[in-house]
């Protein structure tokens, strides 16, 4: 892993560029821009809202908007990064077949640009939870450590995923389907606490899961996630991202053959 973090510093000139031209080119052409990456979630806050909490009159507390759209910001760069990271490798086959181009920055982008979306959105979050009453806790100096920790999670899952997607294009449509049930495993549009007992364990073992509750819990309840929980995240992060490493360089040799 460390060899994967030092090359990546290497090209960080290039890792800069391609994730300057990726954020440009995802909105090219729109009349908004980059506002997208407000609009999106806001929008989606207000579908999650609008259903579960005055049409399926869910009792999610009188926050419940800040806990969606708390939860929404991290899950979208989640479901952005490997969904687009997967495919990473495959949409840029012309970069890989050129010698010396380091195939590994293509997934590393694709969560970097993820991530710069999902930091632009957070002051749109600080001005939900002023104008709601509530303060900017402290708490929120936890959040580069959380971000941090979810961003090598996310960079193991990639590098695995889209070296296996050069040689099988079903893992593409796979993650496609099981972000859907990844995502309501997660408690985005419902408190961890209405989770019965016997089914706790998946929230538990999940760390996208944990992840979504340390996010709503630094950034709109101002309580310090469980250092039993945040240290199980760090150690599955290491572990994913360690897996991902392996698997890319088992089959970096092949890419350009593949493509």
């Amino acid at each position: 892993m460390l060899g994967v973090m030092k090359e990546l510093w290497r090209f960080r000139a290039l890792v800069e560029a391609l994730v300057l031209r990726h954020i440009a080119t995802r909105y090219r052409g729109s009349a908004f821009g980059f506002l997208w990456s407000l609009l999106n979630p806001l929008c989606l806050m207000a579908v999650y809202t609008l259903v579960f909490h005055y049409y399926m009159r869910f009792n999610g507390g009188p926050y419940y908007h800040l806990m969606v759209f708390a939860g929404l910001l991290p899950w979208i760069w989640t479901s952005s990064a490997l969904t687009e990271g997967t495919c990473s490798l495959v949409n840029s086959g012309h970069l890989i077949t050129k010698s010396l181009f380091p195939a590994h920055v293509l997934p590393f982008v694709s969560v970097s640009a993820s991530m710069v979306h999902f930091l632009l959105a957070l002051p749109v979050l600080a001005l939900f939870v002023l104008a709601a009453g509530l303060p900017i806790h402290l708490t929120w100096i936890a959040l580069p450590a959380i971000a941090l920790v979810h961003a090598l999670l996310l960079n193991g899952m990639v590098l695995a995923l889209s070296a296996l997607n050069v040689f099988f294009r079903d893992v593409q449509h796979l993650v496609a389907n099981a972000l859907t049930l990844i995502f309501f495993l997660c408690p985005v549009v419902y408190p961890a606490s209405v989770v019965p007992e016997r089914w706790r364990w998946i929230i538990d073992l999940n760390p996208f899961a944990s992840l979504t509750v340390f996010y709503q819990q630094i950034l709109v309840e101002g309580v310090w996630p469980s250092g039993t929980n945040v240290l199980y995240v760090i150690a599955m992060s290491f572990l994913v991202g360690a897996l991902g490493v392996a698997v890319h360089n088992h089959y970096r040799e092949k890419f350009a053959e593949a493509l």
